[in-house]
Formats: structure tokens, sequence, C-alpha cells
């Protein structure tokens, strides 16, 4: 089962690949991977059916007691089958269904397929935490699929909408699978449901989890957001909306009911709820016109049928709730997938516009007819055998002396009669003839577009006739349901009570349909305020005034309110939670040694001077020297690598400060003056008082022994000595690649405030530098009307290629000597500390600021197409190889040890070079050193090139510009960049 969730993601990962070169028929090939996982399951049968399960678990979280553990049961197998099976022939009918030139075609494709191995994953799941992992990623890519036609405003509408609600009912869940799990002592559903705890706290943790259960199968109040979803594409309908994603809070409900049915609040909560779902969505679907909202309002009325069936807790409804299931994704699948086809060829779905369809498309009636049939509990179909279990089962318990079964029957025999109206209604719709009009012409379809229903209505039409044969593989769920009863599934039981009230309620619908604009006029008596969408639209809007309103109190005046704010709610929370400490040091060392006391005062007379100069560029410069004392400290204190760090980050730091100011204007600290300044003066010293005294708080509030003391025995084991270096990239390995995430999105955040108009993909380069790379060529003659006053062309020397290209009163020749003389030492240097810093000094993240460094002289120099001829690669490249290879390693290892980030070391003796050890973190430093060069390349591209290339399109045309191909550079002088240059 693990096998097949990660064949799941990787074919993913490659679906848009495989679509960019098949085109439409990709979809053919990952419908394989869905077919070859129901044929998996389906091989399953035999230990399902004995009443066994087939269960994998490899470890994960072994101290908080998560695993990824599977187990597939009756219930299991029963919805794995229905989720590979739906998903595998809604795959093959994307086929037919989509253009060759659909945009996003590839994007849609994977996250189909990724959607149809989370719903394999969240069924099959035996752990509840990983259960919820996989509920949430189904609510993200029901958002990316329903708002897949990005352009409309109604697809991001609704994918919003359908993400709000579902990820409000899934935190709700969080809280009550926490809550269950901490109570039962386990993770394991199996072990939850088999051994039920009780008491308030578990009451209400079912109400949590059933309020998560809610929401992702749209019952009310949450049932809106189904309709509003089907502005998404029908596949995506069919089989989100009709087969899978709405199954996943049934599927919950079912799974605990064994455990939980007789908890105070569940028969209470899923009967009224069930019940009045299911008559709200059958009445609304009445009133629509457009063929797929009248499906989804009726997918809503046969959502709160089957809470009502698989929450009502005794063996029977158990029973018959699993076939509905069952006959609910098989005929809903196929309704939808037909008002696709009717769309495609008719170009509408409004029935109103709709004549003649079931004359010129009699295969297709024949299809409809039968799936509603089903739906409306029509013989010989499946959908009659479950929905009569569901009335005996009812009704057994209702005679027993249950209300319960009594308001269950009543409300759902009530919902069944609109259940038969609004589907006669729909086959009226779709194919009936109106004499008023004219037969509605249709478009062509491509063969085979009829394959998926056929299928799926095959399964509807014998499995009505063969349902004896469901029974046995059904009863092992059923059986383990408290409340007895011998029903067993069968297409004919003889005259009992449930096929009587099934003949009545027929006939009724029927009437009802007959009496259709009665009832039209009826329900236009309903005031349209009436509707839970508008309320989640009042909502909303209140939230956006409320959240608008404060913050326009909250953030006035700038930054320096921001930031006072900030700073006085840190003084406050902190400074009065240090009043209240009671554990102090038993004896405070004000200095280790005098030294100290030097670097303080320099620190602190900075930072105040730093705070009062009228200088930009002055107050940057000294609030860097409080960094370089830091450097000092960190040095005497025997501490090379975080001082080599510090400095490094330092310098960087005051670069990035230079390049920014460089975009501000000059006179801003003249025209500005800074008021209120005694005011910030005050929370300055307060807050350094506070932060003081929690520095001191902190060293006497240690209880337990610190881990310190076993850092260097965890330090050789991995293979190394410089503690720094090792708990970085192998110890706290996590933290790493958390923090190596944020630089990204720093990278990524700072391209996209000054790229205004998207990423440029080109790197600035000199004219010719992308063809001249041979040994022959390193010499270019160029005119340089700086070098003669007649204008010649002179040959002289250059010690950086793009040094000319700077004016001259910008230039400085001693600065590119330096540059020249340092740039490859310097990254020479860089490379010692990545590989030798796991025993050393130095590291991934010291190596990469180092080069970083060299890219920063070399930038500052030669301006941005200096830069361009140093690294002449996008930075993002840089980045999204050194992520690959950090998360590569922490994949890697899960092949290897099964625990992500474990490292694994090598040794050999090597001639000359003696005993040589490497490591898998190695690689993973390796990653931290390409992300930090890119990251800072990203920055020389954004802050320094890109303003350089917009001062300049802001003035005229330099003879720097290239054409977008990235070709020779334009302007209006080009003989300036023809000089004679020596490639480093």
């Amino acid at each position: 089962m693990a096998t097949i969730l990660l064949a799941f993601c990787v074919v993913s990962a490659f679906t848009p690949l495989l679509t960019r070169l098949l085109s439409v028929r990709a979809f053919y090939l990952i419908a394989l991977l869905p077919a070859a996982a129901f044929a998996y399951t389906l091989g399953q049968t035999a230990t399902v059916t004995a009443g066994d399960a087939v269960t994998e678990s490899i470890p994960w979280i072994p101290t908080l007691g998560i695993s990824l553990s599977f187990r597939v049961d009756t219930l299991a197998w029963l919805l794995a089958l229905v989720v590979t099976g739906v998903g595998a022939l809604v795959l093959l009918y994307c086929a037919r269904y989509f253009a060759a030139d659909e945009l996003s075609l590839g994007r849609f494709a994977a996250l189909l397929l990724a959607f149809a191995g989370t719903m394999y994953g969240l069924v099959t799941a035996d752990d509840i935490v990983v259960m919820f992992i996989f509920w949430e990623i189904t609510s993200v890519l029901s958002y990316l699929l329903i708002g897949h036609y990005t352009s409309r405003r109604a697809s991001r509408g609704a994918a919003l909408q359908a993400l709000l609600v579902t990820t409000f009912g899934g935190l709700a869940m969080l809280v009550g699978v926490i809550m269950l799990s901490v109570a039962a002592g386990t993770t394991s559903l199996a072990v939850i449901v088999a051994d039920p705890v009780s008491g308030p706290a578990a009451t209400w943790a079912i109400l949590l989890i059933l309020v998560g259960a809610l929401s992702k199968s749209a019952l009310i109040p949450f049932h809106f957001w189904l309709p509003a979803a089907m502005a998404a594409p029908t596949p995506v309908s069919a089989y989100l909306h009709a087969a899978a994603m709405v199954k996943a809070g049934i599927y919950l409900v079912a799974r605990l009911a064994p455990g939980y049915a007789d908890t105070d609040a569940w028969m209470p909560v899923l009967v009224t709820i069930g019940v009045w779902t299911m008559l709200v969505g059958a009445w609304r679907s009445l009133r629509q016109h457009d063929l797929k909202l009248l499906l989804a309002y009726g997918t809503v009325s046969q959502l709160g049928f089957l809470m009502v069936s698989v929450g009502f807790g005794t063996r029977d409804a158990a029973l018959a709730g699993a076939a509905l299931l069952l006959a609910h994704a098989l005929y809903k699948a196929t309704l939808f997938l037909v008002v696709g086809i009717i769309d495609h060829r008719a170009g509408t779905r409004d029935l109103r516009r709709l004549s003649g369809l079931g004359r010129s498309q009699p295969a297709l009636l024949f299809i409809a007819v039968l799936a509603a049939g089903s739906m409306a509990g029509l013989p010989p179909l499946f959908g009659f055998v479950a929905k009569e279990a569901v009335f005996t089962a009812l009704l057994e318990a209702g005679r027993a002396g249950d209300g319960w079964g009594w308001i269950a029957l009543v409300g759902t025999g009530i919902g069944s009669v609109l259940t038969v109206a609004y589907s006669i209604r729909f086959i009226w719709g779709a194919f009936g003839t109106r004499p008023t009009m004219a037969p509605t012409a249709l478009h062509p379809d491509r063969w085979g577009v009829l394959l998926a229903p056929v299928v799926l209505t095959a399964g509807t039409v014998l499995l009505g006739p063969l349902s004896a044969g469901i029974d046995p593989l059904l009863a092992p769920y059923a059986d383990t349901v408290a409340g007895g009863g011998d029903y067993h599934l069968a297409l004919w039981h003889g005259l009992e009570p449930a096929l009587l009230i099934s003949l009545v309620l027929v006939l009724l619908g029927a009437l009802m349909f007959a009496a259709r604009r009665r009832v039209a006029l009826l329900q236009a008596t309903v005031p349209a305020w009436v509707d839970a969408g508008h309320g989640y639209g009042v909502t909303v809007r209140g939230i956006d005034r409320a959240a608008a309103r404060l913050t326009h109190f909250a953030q006035r005046g700038g930054l320096p309110q921001y930031l006072s704010t900030i700073l006085v709610v840190f003084v406050l929370a902190l400074g009065f939670a240090a009043l209240v400490n009671r554990t102090w040091p038993d004896a405070l060392v004000t200095w280790d040694y005098p030294a100290q006391v030097v670097i303080a005062l320099i620190m602190g007379i900075a930072a105040v001077a730093a705070a009062r100069v009228g200088q930009r560029m002055t107050s940057v410069l000294l609030a860097g020297v409080t960094g370089y004392g830091l450097v000092a400290l960190f040095a005497l204190h025997g501490a090379p690598d975080l001082a080599l760090t510090q400095a490094l980050v330092e310098t960087m730091t005051l670069v990035v400060f230079v390049l920014v100011l460089r975009r501000l204007p000059t006179g801003i600290m003249q025209h500005n003056r800074p008021i209120h300044r005694r005011r910030r003066a005050l929370i300055g010293v307060l807050v350094g008082a506070v932060m003081g005294t929690i520095g001191v708080i902190a060293l006497g509030a240690r209880q337990a022994v610190s881990i310190s003391a076993e850092l260097p025995r965890l330090t050789q084991e991995a293979h190394g000595t410089n503690i720094v270096n090792v708990v970085l990239v192998d110890i706290r390995a996590w933290d790493t690649m958390g923090e190596i995430s944020v630089l990204i999105v720093v990278a990524t955040g700072v391209a996209s405030l000054l790229f205004g108009s998207g990423r440029n993909e080109v790197v600035p380069r000199l004219k010719g530098s992308r063809t001249q790379r041979s040994p022959r060529n390193r010499r270019r003659v160029v005119a340089d009307p700086h070098a003669s006053s007649a204008g010649h062309a002179v040959t002289r020397q250059s010690w950086l290629l793009a040094g000319r290209t700077i004016p001259a009163p910008d230039r400085s020749i001693l600065v590119e000597v330096l540059v020249r003389l340092l740039f490859h030492p310097a990254i020479v240097v860089s490379v010692f500390l990545l590989f030798a810093g796991h025993n050393a000094p130095g590291g991934g993240f010291a190596g990469g600021l180092l080069a970083g460094l060299a890219l920063v002289a070399r930038y500052l120099a030669g301006g941005r197409y200096e830069l361009g001829e140093a690294v002449p690669v996008d930075p993002g490249k840089i980045l999204g190889l050194g992520v690959i290879l950090a998360v590569g390693s922490a994949v890697g290892s899960l092949f290897f040890t099964g625990i992500p980030l474990e490292s694994a070391y090598f040794s050999a003796e090597v001639p000359v070079l003696g005993a040589l050890s490497f490591g898998t973190s190695t690689i993973f430093d390796i990653g931290v050193y390409l992300v930090v060069i890119g990251l800072v390349l990203d920055i020389l591209r954004s802050l320094g090139s890109e303003i350089d290339r917009q001062s300049d399109a802001g003035t005229a045309p330099t003879p720097e510009q290239e054409t977008p191909s990235g070709g020779e550079p334009s302007g209006a002088e080009p003989e300036a960049l023809a000089r004679t240059e020596v490639l480093p």
C-alpha cells in the first residue's frame, strides 16, 4: 500500500511531462495506475471476506507513536475499490472529454491523479493522524481542481469557498483527533474503534470529528459549497463530488460507528442533520435548470441519506449504508459524465434549451435512464436493493422501540419522494422533446466518450440481480456494528413492508413531478435569503470588513508605529512574566574577561549612535558595528564557527542595506525628522531591559541535564569533530531544512517585489559572451571612446570583463584589480569551508556566504554584466538544485534506514590520500551551500541588476541593454562594448 501511494506521487510528478509529450493520450497511460491499484485491492477480497485485514506499517514518528500504518478491512476495501475503479474510468473519460489544446492540461491530470492517490491513502490509513494528513491534502487538491479555470471568477470563488469550509471543519476535526488519540492512548484507528473510550472528553472529541465529517461531505449547514463547486470541469464533479471526496465524511462516520454509535450526541446529530440535508438538497434540486446543479443538489440530498444510513448504529443499517455508498458512486458518477457529454454536444446544460436529445442520442438516453432509475430506487437496479435495505433497517429499529428509527424512516421516505421527482425531472429535462422548440443541434463527439458511463451503468444493472453475492463481501463490516440484525442483501425478499414503502414512494414522486408547476409556485414563495450560501457570503464579507477596520485602527502611522506596537506588546507580556518569575540563577557573573566590557561598551555606543545620526549610510555602518561586536565575543569565547558565520552574515547584511538604500530618496532624513523620540527611546530601553532580564532568568531556569554534554559523543558517531556543523547537518538537520526553506521564500519574495512583470529569465551577458568561449577567443578588440580623444579603437587590457560598462566616474581600477585577484581564491576557500566544515570551522552555510560575498564584490566592481559573466545561470536553478540535494538526502534515507535525514557513511582507504570518510550529510551540506549562493545571487539580481536595469530604462537606452532573446546588447552606443578584454 505504501508502494502504491509512492507510485501515485511519482507518476503525478511526471504527469505534466507525459501530457506535454502525449497530449490527451497521457490520460490513458496514467489511468493504468489506479486500475492497477483496483486490481491489487480486488486481490485482497478473499482475506477481507474472511473477516481479516491486510496491514502494513512503517515507523515514522516513534516518539509520538505515529507510523505510516495502513489497514484494509471490509470498509477500507470497499472505499478503495470505489476510489481506484471510478478514478481509472474518469481518467479514461478525460482523454475523450478534453481537447488537445486545453490550457493547463498537464497540471489538471497531475492533480486528479494525485487526488486519487490521496483518497486511497485516506481510506486505507490506520493511523488517525496520517488519515487526517490525507484528509487535509484532499482539501488542498480539491481547491486546485475546482479552480482549474483560473480565468473564471466563479471557479476561483467556488474553489476558495470549498477550501474555507472544509478547512474549517478540518481544524475542528484536528482538535477532536488529538483529544481522542490522547484519551485512547494510541493513534491506531482499529484500536480506537475496537476499544472505545468514554466520558465527556470522548464525547466532545467525537462531536468535533463529526464537524469535520459534515463539512467534508457537504451536509447542513456546510452543504452550500458543493453546488458552487460545479464550476469545476465535469470529470472533477463526477469524481470528487460524487464518488470520492464527499465520501470521506461518510467513510469516517462509518469507520467510527462500530465503537461510538452509542455516544450520547451521535444519533441526534447524525439523524437530524442527515434527514434535514436530504430534504433540503432534494427540494433545492427541483428548482434547478442547470443539469449539473440539479445533480449537485441531488448529491447533497443523497449524502444526507447516506449519513443517516451509516451513522444509525445498527448492524442492518450499516450493511444497507455500505451498499448505498457503492450504489451512489455508480449512478451519480454516471449521471455527471452524461451531463458532460450533453454539454459538449449541445453546448449547454440548461434544460430549458434542450429538446429532442432522447431521439437523437438513444444510447445516452438508455444509460441515463438506468442511472437515474437506480437513484430513484427502481427495481431491478442496485439502487433499489440498497434503498430497500435502508428502509428495512430503519423500520425494524422503529418496531424495536427506537424513536430515532421512526424519525429517520419518515424523513428519508419524504426525501425519497423528492428524489424520484428530481430523477424524473432530470430525464425529462435532458432528453425530453418540447413541442415549441426545434431539436437541439448537436456537435459530434469523439468515440470512446461513452466507455466510462457504460462500465459504471453495467455495474449498476448487474449488481442488482447479483446483490446476494455482494452480501458476504459487505457483511464482515456490518457485523462489527452492535445492534443485532440478520438482514441480507437480495433483489427479492418477498412481499415485505419495505417493498410496499418503496412502491408508494415512487408513485408519490411521479405524482409530484406531474404537479411540477404547483410545486414550482410553492417553491417560489420561499424567501431568497433562506440560503446557507447567502449566509456564507454575509459572514465572509463581515469578517473582511472587521479585518479592514481593525487593520486601519491598529496599523496607522507607518513602520515606526508597527514596530512600536510589537515592541510594547513584547515589553508588557514578557515583562509581566519576568515580574512573576521565581526562578533566578544562584549567582551572577558580570563578565568573564575585561575585553567583554570593552566590546559591550563599543556595541552600546554604536547602537545609540545609529539611532541618533542623521545619515542613513552612517546609521547602517554603526548598526554593523554591533554585529561585528558579536563576532568578537564569539571568537573570544572559543566559537570560531559562530564568529565566522556572524562575520559573513553581517557583511552580507551591510551589502543588502546598501543596495536597498540606493532606491530610497537621499534627503528623507532631512525632510522627515523623527518624532516622539523620547517615547521611542523609552521603548528601546524597556525592550533592552526586558530582554536582558529574560537572559538572566534563562540562566537559572534549567532543571534537566543539558544535552550539550552528549554532543561530543554524538558528533563522533556522526564521523565528525566540529560540533556546530554536525548539529546543523546531522543531529538537527530538520531545523536546517526548515531554515533553507525560509531562505528560498525570502529569495522568492525579494524577486517578486522587484520583478514587477514576472521574473526575468535572461541573465544579462556581454555581447558575444555566449558564443566566444573557446580559449582562442579569450581576447576581444572593441572600440573604447574613453581611451582616445579621437574616439578611435585602441587595444588595452581590462581587469574585469564588464569593467568598462561602468561610467568612468564610478569606476575604480584598484577595486577591479583586488576583485580579480581575490575572487578565485575566495571561491576556493568557500569550497574548502564546505568540505572541511564537518571537522573544522566552516560548513555549507559559511562556505555559501563566502562565495556569495565573492559574487557581491564582483558585482560592485563590474556591475550587472560582470555578475552575469561570473555566474551565467538563473538563480532559481541553483536554489532548486540545492533543495533537490537537501530533500533528496532526506528521501534517500527512507530507502536505507526508514528514517528521513538519517546519515549513512562510507569509509575507504585511498592511495596517497589515506583514509577517507564520506557521509550523506555532506550531500545535505552541499545543498545548503547552493541554496545560500542562490539566495545571494537572487538578491544581487533583484536589488542590484534589476534596479540598475530599471534605472537605465527610466532615463534612456544604454549600451548595456540586451535583447529579450539574450543576444547582443542594444542601445545608442554599441561600440562602447567593443574593447579588448581578458576573460578570467
